[in-house]
């Protein structure tokens, strides 16, 4: 660690960064952006990394969800809400049939940045770069909004600040009470068997809670009834914007990245190389890993040995996105090879982006029924292999969205056109995101038998 400082990935192989025309002017934002307050504290983070730790001994599970890639036109008070509202739903049903605490990280709060399969593309005869996420440049098909600008970063890094400052406000204001558990369900969300299976272990809760008041346990004496801890993660793809919020804790002296509590490298950032690899070795913060079916063993354990070389429990969190189809193919080795090693990860399952198909109307979606079979076959593997399948990973949002074909509505290739609101990657809405806890409180509550 002595040969590294928050500049040392300059110069090594990066990829996936936008080429900013004005150079003089990114670096003025750049070193107006590193004067900003930090958007999370040194200590939040070693709290969600202390209970990582407990995720990778198997005594509880991580879940980690939202925005495929935040957008300003759909900033909005109500759209952060009902996210958090339907995450609190999935930690519930997990946290009362599993019997497990749940750690919940949003994808929020800085999930800006978005790789591409390529540099460009081409509409009608006319080629422009693509779009890289909002902190880049604009979704809109011209010259001008796909040209990187640098102000973007500011626009982002206000927009966080006050999403986390809302979830801050949720988590201890009121909202996460468990009393309110029935007022969690979303308007839009009351027609579909999933809906009533949530109210009917709503109802369980309410009775819970009326006994354990009777012996005078209520969200009055006990915080945890009442509030919880929610975290913020995105991927760390645009390293000059990471770079400026890389701060030295003043207690510790260890290097931090404030601008949200975990990050992650993606799938075709992680070349043991690159600049990723080198920047997220240096920071204190708990860092994801995807691993997609081109992931190799030993790759992987020299990946892990230099983001973890002193093998702290709740630093590494491997999130497995293989596909339903390659799940039993990829992951057994990949598990395998870490055990041998003795190295303490977290195992979670993105079942999303393995999953991504093209609709016959041009409509890119993910069929629900093969995110939960890739969600189960993670669970069967780890079963089979003696280890913990400790996390899930998704895109989703509480808004009432047609993206994802299948679940409980039933959303069929024709009704992706009434509500595709995303930006880049179809997200589970809040019935199909219940679909999917249930079914992971059923696996965690039979393992635990």
């Amino acid at each position: 660690m002595s040969t590294w400082s928050p500049s040392s990935w300059h110069g090594l192989p990066i990829l996936q960064q936008p080429t900013y025309p004005d150079q003089a002017h990114l670096q003025r934002v750049l070193t107006e952006l590193k004067n900003y307050p930090p958007l999370v504290f040194a200590g939040e983070v070693r709290s969600l990394k202390s209970q990582l730790a407990e995720v990778s001994e198997g005594r509880a599970f991580l879940l980690q969800g939202g925005d495929c890639a935040e957008s300003f036109s759909e900033f909005h008070a109500d759209n952060i809400r009902d996210t958090f509202k339907a995450l609190m739903q999935m930690a519930v049903v997990m946290t009362f049939s599993a019997g497990l605490p749940v750690v919940k990280v949003g994808r929020l709060g800085g999930q800006f940045a978005k790789p591409r399969s390529s540099n460009d593309e081409t509409i009608d005869g006319v080629t422009l770069d693509s779009y890289r996420g909002d902190i880049i440049n604009g979704i809109d098909f011209t010259k001008a909004s796909r040209v990187p600008d640098p102000e973007r970063m500011i626009h982002a890094y206000n927009q966080a600040a006050s999403t986390q400052n809302l979830l801050r406000a949720f988590a201890s204001g009121g909202m996460a009470d468990l009393h309110q558990v029935h007022k969690w369900n979303l308007d839009f969300a009351h027609q579909s068997e999933v809906s009533e299976k949530y109210e009917d272990l709503a109802e369980r809760i309410e009775e819970s809670l009326t006994f354990m008041a009777a012996c005078g346990v209520t969200s009055k004496t006990y915080r945890t009834l009442r509030e919880t801890d929610f975290y913020t993660s995105h991927e760390a793809l645009l390293l000059p914007y990471e770079e400026a919020f890389t701060r030295k804790d003043s207690l510790t002296g260890d290097w931090f990245d404030v601008s949200a509590h975990m990050l992650w490298i993606g799938d075709r950032t992680r070349q043991l190389d690159g600049a990723h690899i080198e920047y997220m070795r240096g920071i204190n913060n708990p860092i994801g890993v995807k691993a997609g079916p081109s992931m190799d063993p030993e790759e992987l354990v020299r990946i892990i040995n230099t983001l973890n070389p002193d093998n702290e429990a709740g630093r590494l969190n491997i999130i497995v996105r293989m596909g339903a189809d390659k799940v039993g193919d990829g992951m057994p080795a990949l598990i395998r090879a870490v055990e041998h090693e003795g190295q303490k990860v977290v195992w979670s399952c993105d079942p999303m982006h393995g999953n991504t198909i093209k609709a016959s109307n041009g409509y890119k979606t993910r069929p629900v029924n093969d995110i939960l079979r890739e969600m189960q076959q993670f669970f069967q593997v780890h079963k089979a292999e003696g280890t913990f399948g400790g996390g899930v990973h998704m895109e989703m949002t509480g808004k009432n969205v047609t993206e994802c074909i299948g679940g409980a509505f039933q959303i069929t290739e024709e009704d992706l056109s009434s509500r595709y609101h995303t930006h880049c990657d179809p997200r589970l809405n809040a019935d199909q995101s219940l679909e999917l806890a249930f079914l992971i409180a059923d696996t965690l509550k039979e393992s635990r038998k």
